[in-house]
Parts: C-alpha cells; sequence; structure tokens
C-alpha cells in the first residue's frame, strides 16, 4: 500500500509540473480569437486592435478568426468545442452569451458551463437618433411629438428579434410611446434610410453611427448606457429619464471551459495592460467604444450574471417567444 501511494504521488507531481511547465512556455503556437461576426465589422476591427498588440507582447501571431452565421450560434459553437489547452479563446458578444439562451428554444452550446470568463474589453452604448428634420431636440420632445401623432414616427432596427429590436421595443413599452418598428438586415442601410427621411429615428450602436453624428446627418436624442458617454457627453443617457433603463453592447473575452487558470489570468492581466494603453483606448473611443481595462475573471463573471439577469427580463417584458 506505501508503495502504491508513493507510485501515485509521483505521477501527480509529474502531470502537476507538466502542466505548470505547459503554461509558462504558453503560448507555444499562434492564438485564436474565435469571433461569430464577419470581416470588418466593429467587433472584427476591435478584436484585431487587441490581437495585434497581444501578438507583439506574446511573440506570437494572434489570429481572428470569423465565423459569422446563424444568429452567432456557428461561431460560438466552433468556440465551445474548442481545445482548451489556452490557444483558444473566443471574442464574445452580447447576442451569443446572454440573448441567444432566452430566444432560442435550444443551442449547441451551453454559454454558462462551457466557457470560463477570461477579461472585459469594452461596451459599445447604442445611440436614439433622429432625423435633422424631426422637430424634437430632445427625448422628452420626441415622445411628445409621437403622442401627438401616435404610430407616425417610423423606428428602424434590426428587426424584433434583435439587441436594437428589442431595445426599441423596452422603450416604446417604458416611454408609453408607438414608433412604427421596421426592420433592416443590417445597421448601415437603416441609418441611411433614416438619413434620407424614410425613416424618422433609428436606434443604433453609437460604433456604427458615430460619423454620422459627427457630420450632422443625424441628432443625437439618448445613449443607452448607464453614464454619459465620452466624445457625446453632451447627450443624456435614458437612465437619466427611466432609470435603470440601461443597455449597451459588449466584447468579452472568454476561454473555452477547462482552460488552465494560469493561462487564463495571464491572459487577463495582458488585455488590461492593452486596454490601458492611451493609443488603444482612443482607437476604441473614435468606434464609439468605451473601455476601463479588463476587470478580473471575476469581475467579468458578474457582469455576465447581471446581464443575464437583464435580458432575461427584457425578454420576458417584451414578449419575445423561443424559436
Amino acid at each position: 500500500m506505501r508503495v502504491l501511494l508513493k507510485t501515485l504521488l509521483l505521477v501527480a507531481l509529474i502531470a502537476t509540473s507538466g502542466q505548470a511547465a505547459a503554461a509558462e512556455t504558453w503560448p507555444a503556437r499562434p492564438v485564436r480569437f474565435i469571433l461569430s461576426q464577419g470581416a470588418g465589422s466593429s467587433p472584427d476591427i476591435t478584436a484585431r486592435i487587441v490581437a495585434d498588440r497581444l501578438s507583439r507582447a506574446w511573440g506570437q501571431q494572434v489570429i481572428v478568426e470569423n465565423r459569422p452565421g446563424g444568429q452567432n450560434i456557428i461561431g460560438a459553437q466552433l468556440a465551445a468545442r474548442a481545445t482548451p489547452d489556452g490557444h483558444n479563446f473566443f471574442f464574445a458578444t452580447t447576442a451569443a452569451i446572454v440573448m441567444n439562451p432566452f430566444t432560442f428554444k435550444s443551442l449547441p452550446y451551453d454559454p454558462q458551463k462551457d466557457f470560463a470568463p477570461v477579461a472585459m474589453v469594452a461596451i459599445s452604448p447604442f445611440v436614439l437618433a433622429v432625423h435633422p428634420g424631426v422637430p424634437a431636440k430632445s427625448l422628452a420632445e420626441l415622445i411628445a411629438l409621437d403622442k401627438a401623432q401616435p404610430g407616425k414616427l417610423a423606428l428602424a432596427n434590426e428587426g424584433p428579434r434583435t439587441f436594437a429590436g428589442m431595445m426599441g421595443q423596452m422603450l416604446n413599452l417604458t416611454a408609453g410611446m408607438k414608433l412604427l418598428p421596421v426592420p433592416y438586415v443590417a445597421p448601415p442601410p437603416a441609418i441611411q434610410d433614416t438619413i434620407g427621411g424614410r425613416t424618422q429615428v433609428v436606434l443604433v450602436s453609437s460604433a456604427t453611427v458615430a460619423t454620422y453624428l459627427t457630420r450632422g446627418d443625424l441628432r443625437p436624442l439618448a445613449v443607452t448606457a448607464a453614464k454619459r458617454v465620452p466624445g457625446l457627453e453632451q447627450v443624456p443617457t435614458l437612465s437619466e429619464t427611466f432609470p435603470g433603463f440601461e443597455y449597451v453592447g459588449w466584447y468579452v473575452l472568454l476561454a473555452p471551459a477547462g482552460t488552465p487558470a494560469r493561462i487564463v489570468q495571464r491572459v487577463n492581466r495582458d488585455v488590461d495592460r492593452v486596454l490601458r494603453d492611451p493609443e488603444v483606448v482612443n482607437r476604441l473611443r473614435e468606434m464609439g467604444q468605451v473601455t476601463e481595462g479588463a476587470g478580473t475573471t471575476e469581475t467579468t463573471a458578474k457582469f455576465l450574471s447581471a446581464e443575464r439577469a437583464r435580458w432575461m427580463k427584457t425578454v420576458r417584458d417584451v414578449g419575445t417567444k423561443p424559436e
């Protein structure tokens, strides 16, 4: 028995030292960021900014692999099944992690069990904006205008089962408005139709609409973040009028469950260092995004938990049924 115990102890020590050695030599090959959006999208550009800086720091290439389609399911499933050796990560967005579980009856991945939180990257607030010809220069004036002629103002967004679509429905419910939702396949045509006057109101991410606000093509009335957004400080938050109305898109780095904790912590520290670089902060701000560093794995987990609770309530309140 004593010989058996010594043998088991020796095996355990060898395994532990092997794991430690692997962690110390990490990364041993290129690291992959799986992304469930297409090339050129705002999440893609953000992922590549972070990946480029990490490539320099690690001496290994960090590759952004685009796997769009299927309402983010294709990319999320691939990331969930990736080898948890510290060379695969999921550059995740709101839809894949906290919306899909409530809008689909079943998913080929479990957002909570299949991933480990690594780092918060950035938030992307949404902007409620109007065509310059709309006689409303504030949220209160828009609400009054809508109530004077209910159903006459058209709200362009990406459809009823999307982030912006459900947010628009919540705005109608919360403010007692009857903005007429007009679905589009993507934000750019929704923005262009509002600029052209075919729709009067648009609700899209600040990253998508920033250029048009700067040029005066659209007039911003409110942002959806909890506090005012850098670069749009003059624009009130919706929560200033409706406390608790806080919705933002976000980017979070996740690892497949089982990824060594030492590597997860290393990546968290290195991503935080990247996100605190003034040049990176400014580049993200120019894209309408806000970062306050990576936080910790624990604060990232708490953030995701709060977002799940928020979206579970939102989906229930707007009456969206899983399909």
